[in-house]
């Protein structure tokens, strides 16, 4: 006779298998591996966004106190500097920053003693475009206009970071991509371990009736239980962990570390993770199950 396809309870007892604490505690390591890489990509475009929209379209001049010059001669270079800059086509604005803006910027590096009057401290110049500008005309303008002046362009530093921040997620997905093949092997193992323990009731239930798609929804329903609680598990832990690096970061100061604190969106990417790797390994239970009674006699 027939049996029926949907029960609130498993024919098989596959809650007794030895390997369903191991299927639990590798799903929730897993899930969790993959949710803080998955988290790191996320805050690297986050501060790629936030120095794109900072330096796009900017240039910096800096102008180096040379040996044995005077205050004086300093401010001169800086006023020769901005005449340049101002009369150059493709320039906004053009602003030289203050002592005490260019001692905040390097106090992450130089401590309070940036703010000392007798350092000698570069002349900064901010400069703000509105179309292309030859840079390397420019820089040769400056040079000659203030000796010592450099001409940094922020689309350098841009073509970097966004190289640097494409490697980092390429790693990040090929990370998550060797955490979920490992998924994938660790839930076949399992099953193949189950159908073999049972493999007599497995059989009874042929001899009754049952379908392989019937035993399939069997291992399903069990695979899916197990990693979705592990993973939810995992993900508890990314969580905490990825508020713990926060709150010890949050004493830092801003310039040294990208902001590592969690979002709205960035959680509810991270959610995703737990149950794209439930459903992964469903599918999986359910392929390999239905590919080992195919090969049975």
């Amino acid at each position: 006779m027939a049996l029926p396809l949907r029960r609130k309870r498993f024919d098989l007892p596959l809650a007794k298998d030895p390997t369903s604490r191991f299927l639990t505690w590798l799903t929730a390591l897993m899930v969790y591996l993959a949710a803080l890489s998955l988290a790191g990509a996320l805050f690297v475009s986050d501060m790629a966004k936030r120095w794109e929209s900072g330096l796009a379209g900017g240039l910096t001049v800096q102008i180096v106190p040379q040996p044995g010059a005077s205050p004086s001669a300093l401010n001169e270079q800086t006023e020769s500097a901005l005449t340049v800059l101002r009369s150059t086509p493709g320039v906004k604005s053009a602003s030289a920053l203050s002592t005490d803006a260019i001692a905040r910027l390097m106090e992450p590096w130089l401590g309070k003693e940036a703010a000392d009057p007798l350092l000698p401290m570069p002349r900064l110049i901010d400069v703000v475009t509105d179309g292309p500008v030859d840079t390397a005309a420019l820089a040769a303008r400056l040079k000659s206009a203030a000796p010592g002046a450099t001409l940094d362009d922020h689309a350098v530093w841009l073509a970097d970071l966004r190289r640097f921040a494409a490697a980092l997620h390429i790693a990040a997905l090929a990370v998550v991509a060797l955490i979920g093949g490992a998924g994938v092997m660790a839930v076949i193992f399992a099953v193949r371990a189950g159908l073999a323990i049972h493999r007599h009731v497995v059989e009874l239930l042929h001899l009754m009736g049952a379908t392989d798609r019937y035993v399939a929804r069997q291992f399903e329903s069990h695979v899916m239980s197990l990693t979705l609680r592990g993973g939810l598990g995992g993900l508890v832990l990314a969580v905490a962990t990825l508020a713990g690096l926060g709150q010890a970061s949050a004493g830092l100061r801003s310039g040294l570390l990208p902001d590592i604190s969690v979002n709205v969106w960035q959680l509810a990417t991270l959610a995703i993770v737990p149950v794209v790797a439930s459903l992964l390994a469903m599918l999986t239970a359910r392929w390999t199950v239905l590919r080992t009674l195919e090969s049975l006699p």
